[in-house]
């Protein structure tokens, strides 16, 4: 038989994406994209500056350059790209989420089999607690998750653009950090805000938004979303929040948004990756198992958030798509 070199090639770019992930992983923990910035382009300048042997970070970057993150080499000197711009320190920086994913999920995902066979998670299969409960005790991995999602909100900015908050109080449940509700008040400069979420949050989440949209426009509220919501909002956000809850508490929240908006024209904003079961893409599709390796939870269909509605009193009015494919739902409360 005649071997399909194509299929062979498949076969084995897939299997080797984790190689490839964490060749990535290494030059971020290695600062590289920092170290090249600065004019150190050349193996002996790059092993003297990162502590790396030469030949083992030569054949780093040799992988690396072939990759696209890198350009040039050791003869020419190295130069970066936009992917490497894009993992420089800063506040929109991707290398919180390179690391996060190359030590911490990249361990999650070596019990992959286990989380599949058993429909359990497979970090605490790997670290011996829940995901949630592992961030409570480890603040490196709490400060690379949280810049993990920051990252990952390249969607909020049109937020704004499929739903209108002008003049009203956005309640934002789970917040975290305040990017969203940051953007969401610079749009609508005549809007009021508040921040809810566990306290721990606060402190980021209150440095953030002081020097964004200022404190006079924002109350910061602690507290559980599964025991209650701040009330009297006009629009209650939750993103990205739900995924790694059950169905009975994810109708448990919905509930309290209920019972806690203003009147009848408030509304319930849901923003998230969703799920198809018929033609799905890849991206979402991975998402729902990476929930499933480090938290157990799982990304749902617009059917299944739809009945989820349904039992706390909530109808969906309107819907549309986001960036990196994500999807905004609008649900207004149902007349008792």
């Amino acid at each position: 038989m005649t071997a399909d070199v194509q299929t062979t090639r498949d076969v084995i770019d897939i299997i080797t994406g984790g190689w490839r992930a964490q060749a990535l992983y290494s030059a971020v923990k290695l600062g590289l994209p920092e170290h090249i910035e600065a004019g150190r382009n050349t193996d002996a300048e790059l092993a003297k500056a990162t502590g790396a042997n030469e030949e083992g970070l030569h054949r780093l970057m040799r992988l690396l350059v072939a990759m696209g993150i890198f350009e040039g080499g050791d003869s020419t000197g190295y130069r970066g790209t936009r992917v490497s711009a894009a993992l420089l320190d800063g506040p929109e920086s991707l290398s919180g989420m390179c690391l996060l994913y190359g030590e911490e999920f990249y361990s999650a995902w070596g019990h992959a089999h286990h989380a599949f066979s058993t429909k359990s998670s497979g970090f605490e299969a790997a670290y011996g607690v829940p995901f949630y409960e592992y961030l409570g005790q480890n603040e490196a991995t709490t400060r690379r998750f949280q810049l993990t999602l920051n990252a990952a909100s390249m969607f909020f900015h049109r937020v704004p653009e499929v739903f209108d908050f002008s003049g009203k109080k956005v309640v934002d449940v789970g917040g975290g950090g305040g990017h969203l509700l940051a953007t969401v008040l610079g749009a609508a400069p005549d809007a009021q805000g508040t921040l809810f979420d566990r306290e721990h949050m606060m402190p980021k989440a209150r440095e953030h938004l002081s020097t964004t949209v200022g404190l006079d426009r924002v109350e910061l509220v602690g507290g559980d979303m599964f025991k209650g919501v701040p009330e009297g909002g006009d629009v209650y956000i939750l993103c990205r929040v739900l995924a790694g809850w059950d169905d009975e508490a994810v109708v448990g929240v919905f509930e309290n948004c209920r019972r806690a908006m203003a009147d009848s024209s408030s509304r319930l904003l849901l923003l998230d990756r969703l799920v198809e079961d018929e033609n799905s893409t890849v991206l979402p599709a991975l998402w729902d198992l990476h929930l499933l390796m480090t938290t157990g939870g799982a990304h749902r269909t617009v059917g299944r958030i739809t009945r989820l509605l349904d039992r706390a009193g909530l109808d969906i009015v309107g819907t549309a798509e986001l960036p990196m494919e994500n999807t905004a739902l609008i649900a207004a409360p149902r007349a008792l």
